[in-house]
């Protein structure tokens, strides 16, 4: 197998660890923007796209900048290979001619979700959607929170300068931390309305949003999700008001307990398992076997509209 990956910044190496994990003999290429750039062990440096459509990959994993995204996708559609691209699909709901020109090309894509392979999200997933459960008729309220520490992230860099806190680049917690709004649309669906509070003013003192506050509107509950980079004990949760009953969905710790403490779901696959899980399905599903990803550029443009309300 021979894949081609355009940036090679840290979500770019655990896509690598994940490959060669799973392909042993998987040629790695890189698409680098510079001859100066830092070379990494076991992956093959090109500099221009007629070396990268001369490889003929499997497939193409972009990985840089959100900001450049459309520009690289302009160019990648070209290679005519299933398109594996980090979230979110773009820095604004702009790029809408670049999203329609993937759309006609009919070439596969899949836009990063990791979290959708997280034990406890694909088991709440069955359950809302067995219609003999009755979950989702009984949701009053859900309350979806995703706080860390921005420093933390990146130890060895300034995170002032890290693309996370640029917002030209197209940092900021809403862009970053959208897996909360994709695994939200996943499980619940396109919100009818949705309400965003946004701002950059806490200690950490960057340019980019550095807290997000969203209400989405469904026809029988709300949900809130709120987003930061500021809080040092990390958390990530999930509560869903049932009309008898609590769950809180705790993803750091992959489980599910009622409001009793009663553990309903878990198991030890940790949220860094779940890179290679999503790079398995990928290329079983997706590359190999031609079937449509579930959560394609169509799925991620939504999720977009959502985040940048």
């Amino acid at each position: 197998m021979k894949v081609l990956i355009v940036g090679l910044g840290s979500i770019a190496q655990k896509h690598i660890a994940a490959l060669r994990q799973i392909e042993e003999g998987v040629d790695i290429y890189a698409l680098r923007s510079s001859r100066n750039s830092r070379h990494i062990d076991l992956v093959e440096d090109v500099y221009d796209w007629g070396e990268a459509e001369a490889i003929q990959p499997d497939f193409v994993l972009i990985s840089n900048p959100t900001s450049l995204h459309a520009e690289v996708l302009e160019r990648a559609i070209g290679i005519g290979c299933p398109l594996f691209i980090e979230k979110p699909l773009f820095q604004s709901l702009s790029s809408v001619t670049t999203l329609e020109r993937i759309i006609k090309s009919g070439l596969p894509t899949y836009v990063a979700c990791n979290l959708r392979f997280l034990g406890c999200l694909r088991y709440l997933k069955c359950q809302l959607d067995d219609e003999q459960s009755g979950l989702r008729s009984r949701i009053n309220e859900v309350n979806i929170y995703c706080g860390s520490y921005l420093p933390d992230w990146r130890p060895a860099t300034d995170y002032k300068k890290c693309y996370s806190a640029i917002p030209e680049l197209g940092g900021g917690v809403h862009l970053d931390l959208i897996h909360e709004l994709d695994y939200a649309y996943w499980l619940f669906g396109m919100p009818d309305m949705v309400r965003a509070t946004m701002k950059s003013q806490s200690s950490l003192g960057i340019k980019a949003v550095d807290y997000a506050n969203y209400l989405l509107g469904y026809n029988n509950f709300c949900a809130n999700v709120v987003l930061n980079y500021y809080r040092r004990d990390y958390k990530r949760t999930m509560e869903i008001v049932f009309d008898e009953d609590t769950w809180e969905v705790d993803l750091s710790s992959n489980s599910i307990k009622d409001s009793r403490g009663n553990v309903i779901f878990s198991d030890e696959t940790t949220i860094a398992m779940t890179y290679r899980l999503q790079m398995e399905y990928f290329i079983r599903q997706v590359v190999n076997n031609g079937c449509k990803s579930f959560n394609d550029v169509t799925d991620a443009f939504n999720v977009l509209k959502i985040a940048l309300q």
